[in-house]
């Protein structure tokens, strides 16, 4: 009886348990920052492989104490990489350019900043101030992949991007006083 118990309760429960291990189709991320929060709904559907590499750092503490380093007014806010004495954080291995997905960095999209090199995308990642479709994909044009999009604080994206900057140790545009990513949390379900 208790075996039966088990088993039904077992099957019943299936389904629930893979939705757990690989999450919503699009889960939602909560970045604590020094000026305030901002949640973002990631496209899981759209940038599968960009999705999991962001949710492995996030679930690795990777975002945890490192600053938006890269602040540009009007443009975008880009964060995930440095501390706050600007030395880099290490990052596991690049990850391939999903950019061809149909998503545009348009406002408040969230896309993954990356080197010449297209598939070249690790940790660091950029806000979207405002509309920049001059990253997307064209043809023979590799674009910065789109993999979320902010879905409440834009107001605290949009006080960042007025943050006063500088030229620290060889990088522009760099917070006066540093913008702190406390840590990037998965939003609960409930």
């Amino acid at each position: 009886m208790l075996r039966a118990l088990t088993l039904t309760l077992t099957l019943l429960l299936a389904p629930f348990a893979g939705a757990a291990e690989s999450g919503l189709p699009n889960p939602q991320v909560v970045i604590k920052t020094s000026q305030g929060n901002i949640t973002l709904r990631l496209f899981r559907d759209k940038a599968p492989v960009t999705v999991e590499n962001f949710l492995n750092y996030v679930e690795a503490g990777h975002y945890d104490g490192t600053i938006f380093h890269r602040v540009i007014p009007n443009f975008m806010i880009q964060g995930g990489g440095f501390m706050p004495d600007m030395s880099e954080k290490e990052t596991g291995e690049p990850i391939v350019n999903e950019s061809g997905n149909r998503l545009h960095n348009i406002r408040g999209s969230v896309a993954m900043a990356r080197t010449a090199d297209p598939d070249s995308a690790t940790a660091q990642f950029f806000i979207n101030q405002r509309t920049n479709l001059r990253l997307d994909w064209a043809p023979g044009q590799p674009g910065y992949t789109v993999f979320g999009e902010v879905t409440d604080g834009m107001n605290v994206v949009d006080y960042i991007a007025t943050s006063p900057v500088g030229n620290v140790g060889g990088h522009s545009d760099v917070p006066v006083e540093p913008i702190i990513i406390q840590t990037i949390e998965r939003k609960s379900l409930l």
